[in-house]
């Protein structure tokens, strides 16, 4: 494999990518932001999908000079492709990748797209910017290929190279020499995809699949509570049977189950048809944090405390355990919220940036030890940190008559109703 490799988005995805290939192979890893270049030259991942060790290891050249681009001629875009506040695919980030390698691509180049899109984008939306930037004709002068990324933030046994790589190419030696390409690298081997199309849409039906699942249970926790029945409880014993799926209930968010059933959507939309299913699967999980807030607040008037101005606490703001990622965190929903019934949460989170959480929500995150004296304390992401606190230690946050609300049901109940703490589960 003799492709020079470049990696246009050094994120959560990107960057396992670059580091990936830069063991075998010379890799131009580009990205916009200069205080993350600056940050990864000296050997340093604040999002810690890549250890330090491994950082230094990897020949890679980290810039954010385009014109360093040239230099490659298989380009692989991880930019994000988030949704706007309309909840409409924002494909400007991929859109202005298009635009910045189209600048320097060179007669047989490939490039190939990773980004969670609906079908029909890399071909339809990308392609035309490519040629117009560089002046070359797609199919006679370079091709395009689709590889949807599959990288799970903070999950440390399924990495990069560990998960089959879908891979797709506009035409069959395209095709071929993606796959080689990945398969130099990635040692659970690739699947060849029929169509970028197909492999656009095994993407976007992936995360589709599991946000319909956690819907299912969202709802069926609506119904249960309503009947005074614990549904994790209901979950554990249906679980005993073999082919029932351990989906839970929960909050929703992160840039992949909550945004890309929405891409599907949209796309459908355009094409004359509205999806039912998926939009109402939608609707229940961007519901769950108005419902839990209601839950929370029903819980304190039972035990005769005032709402406006109670004391509550938020343990996590990340959109999921041992991850840093704030990106589409549904936690800030539940902040939001509790300030509708005139409730100012104190938040903590020993994953977070400070500074990030002041810029994405304007959250300033407290200390664990300034927790005390509170009337609720919502344990909403499963940090290992919290996984691995005491009884004692949630009894000294809790003032007489306090309650904990466990949102993914990481509490030991038995324990702590012993102490004399109720503990409610979503």
């Amino acid at each position: 494999m003799d492709r020079k490799i470049s990696v246009v988005g050094l994120g959560y995805v990107g960057l396992p990518v670059a580091v990936a290939f830069g063991k075998s192979h010379r890799v131009i890893g580009f990205d916009l932001n200069q205080k993350r270049i600056d940050e990864l030259r000296g050997g340093y991942d604040r999002t810690l999908e890549v250890e330090n060790e491994e950082l230094e290891k990897a020949n890679i050249l980290f810039t954010a000079n385009p014109d360093d681009l040239h230099e490659a001629d298989f380009h692989i875009v991880a930019v994000p492709t988030p949704i706007n506040h309309a909840n409409q695919p924002d494909l400007r980030p991929m859109l202005s990748a298009s635009k910045t390698i189209g600048g320097q691509l060179k007669r047989g180049a490939i490039v190939v797209f990773e980004s969670t899109v609906y079908p029909g984008a890399t071909e339809e939306d990308c392609v035309p910017i490519l040629e117009a930037e560089s002046g070359l004709r797609c199919g006679v002068d370079f091709t395009v290929g689709y590889s949807p990324e599959r990288i799970n933030p903070g999950d440390k046994e399924h990495t990069f190279t560990k998960i089959m790589k879908v891979v797709a190419g506009q035409d069959q030696a395209t095709l071929d020499i993606v796959a080689e390409v990945y398969s130099s690298v990635v040692t659970a081997g690739v699947h060849k995809a029929a169509s970028i199309k197909v492999a656009e849409a095994a993407k976007v039906i992936e995360n589709t699949q599991r946000d319909l699942n956690i819907a299912l249970m969202n709802e069926l926790a609506v119904i249960f509570e309503r009947m005074e029945i614990d549904t994790l409880d209901v979950l554990e014993a249906a679980g005993t049977k073999w082919n029932f799926l351990p989906f839970r209930p929960g909050l929703v968010g992160g840039h992949c189950i909550g945004v890309d059933p929405y891409y599907l959507t949209y796309k459908a939309e355009l094409m004359g048809y509205r999806p039912e299913v998926i939009q109402a699967g939608r609707r229940i999980n961007d519901n769950m944090a108005k419902l839990i807030v209601e839950r929370c607040v029903k819980q304190l008037i039972l035990q005769d405390k005032k709402v406006k101005g109670a004391k509550v606490a938020i343990l996590g703001l990340t959109f999921k355990e041992d991850c840093p990622d704030l990106r589409n965190s549904k936690v800030a929903d539940l902040i939001t919220q509790f300030k509708g019934y005139g409730v100012e949460p104190i938040v903590h989170d020993p994953m977070a940036d400070k500074a990030e959480a002041i810029k994405y929500y304007q959250v300033e995150l407290s200390e664990l030890s300034e927790i005390s004296n509170c009337d609720l304390v919502i344990a909403a992401v499963a940090h290992k940190e919290y996984r691995t606190l005491s009884t004692d230690d949630f009894a000294r946050m809790l003032a007489n008559n306090g309650g904990l609300f466990d949102l993914k049901g990481i509490l030991p109940r038995k324990p702590l109703t012993e102490l004399g703490i109720e503990v409610w589960r979503i």
